[in-house]
């Protein structure tokens, strides 16, 4: 009944919170983030990073650790960034044009 495209998402969710690792959000940003610019329920996001968690606790406790010493980037940085990597993302898959789906301008331009 669809494994293969429920593997699919998944496996698109871990690439995109490894993004959000590289640009060294916490868990509750980055399931903001995915929530906002790639319509990922923060539930989805927040199971996979759990997950994640499990597999890899010694590293997620090094990640939080350095992240607590670390200057994070602003916001706006942030939502630059992932706008980005939502933009490189969906250009592999689809039509990197707006598809209309809101009629609203989200900051979904592919040229920032």
């Amino acid at each position: 009944m669809g494994d293969s495209s429920s593997a699919s998402y998944i496996h698109m969710v871990h690439h995109l919170i490894e993004k959000c690792l590289i640009f060294r959000m916490s868990k509750e940003e980055c399931m903001e983030a995915l929530s906002k610019h790639a319509n990922i329920k923060p539930v989805i996001t927040s199971t996979v990073w759990n997950e994640l968690e499990k597999e890899n606790k010694e590293f997620f406790e090094e990640y939080a650790e350095s992240r607590s010493k670390d200057d994070r980037m602003s916001e706006e940085e942030t939502s630059q960034m992932i706008q980005k990597i939502i933009s490189s993302s969906d250009s592999t898959s689809k039509d990197s044009h707006h598809d209309g789906d809101d009629g609203e301008d989200d900051h979904s331009n592919p040229n920032v």
